[in-house]
């Protein structure tokens, strides 16, 4: 039988160790292929995988890039970090993606990477960018996903006053494409972060791994969202899982346990080198496939 049955399907292709054009091959390929309805990519400074000092694209302007480039795909970051930017610029960056794209952005976001990845740490050392501890960072995030909300819907200026960031006359002209607003996707799995989703998110994303941990760790989500009288299934569950492209009944397997758990948006990562006719073969072997 096959996996496709209420699920929606899409892709990542992490952009390092690889060039542009080798991105846009297989997102233009995924564009003209209905089984594969969204696209992602990630959001990291210096590579987190293969060479250290080898080359990585800028995830935003990458996005906006293969959002003019493409008419179909739904598309974002899985996920942009909340340590990179100011939420207020995040906000008019976002905003200049849902237009250049036709309204096809879904905002993945989260608190961003932890201090005891010494590959990611080096990211904020590097760029000069503060690390602050991951009570701050998810406090931060709470607060950003309330600021880039009031962006993208207020029709006065306003100001914010928080523990973490403070605007004053904050205003966004223009508004997104979407209506209220682009969808809202939290990317994470501490019960911290959890709790944030459970206010502020439309989808929630984690990694794919121990289906058991994955299965219990939705099942907190449900329980934050009743606790503050939000109905659990207004959040989409979605999940990433990495694609074996020598044994894609391995990944078919992982498919068939993540649906049966609940999660219903399925993000298929991508390793480079991309084979030739990746896409095809992911909608052959991995979606349609029974």
């Amino acid at each position: 039988m096959p996996h496709t049955s209420g699920a929606r399907f899409g892709i990542l292709t992490a952009p390092m160790q690889v060039g542009y054009q080798d991105v846009l091959r297989v997102w233009r390929e995924a564009d003209a292929i209905p089984e594969i309805e969204h696209a992602w990519l990630f959001d990291h400074l210096m590579p987190i995988g293969g060479d250290p000092d080898g080359p990585i694209l800028e995830g935003w302007t990458l996005l906006s890039a293969l959002a003019a480039q493409t008419r179909r795909l739904r598309l974002g970051l899985l996920v942009t970090s909340n340590r990179f930017r100011p939420p207020a610029m995040l906000a008019k960056i976002a905003t200049t993606v849902d237009i250049v794209s036709g309204g096809r952005l879904d905002f993945g976001i989260g608190a961003g990477s932890r201090p005891s990845h010494p590959l990611a740490r080096r990211e904020y050392d590097g760029h000069g960018l503060p690390y602050h501890g991951a009570a701050a960072a998810v406090a931060g995030l709470a607060e950003a996903c309330t600021i880039i909300r009031r962006l993208w819907t207020s029709v006065e200026p306003f100001d914010f006053h928080g523990e973490h960031h403070e605007l004053t006359g904050a205003f966004g002209n223009p508004k997104p494409v979407q209506r209220p607003h682009p969808p809202l996707l939290i990317g994470g799995r501490a019960a911290a972060t959890l709790r944030v989703t459970a206010e502020h998110a439309d989808l929630w994303n984690v990694p794919g791994g121990d289906i058991a941990d994955v299965r219990a760790r939705s099942a907190l989500l449900d329980r934050y969202c009743t606790e503050i009288g939000r109905d659990p299934a207004s959040i989409t569950r979605s999940i990433h899982l990495p694609v074996s492209y020598e044994d894609p009944g391995r990944t078919r397997d992982a498919i068939g346990a993540a649906i049966e758990a609940g999660f219903g948006h399925i993000v298929l990562g991508l390793d480079a080198p991309y084979p030739e006719g990746v896409a095809g073969w992911v909608a052959e072997q991995l979606i349609t496939a029974g």
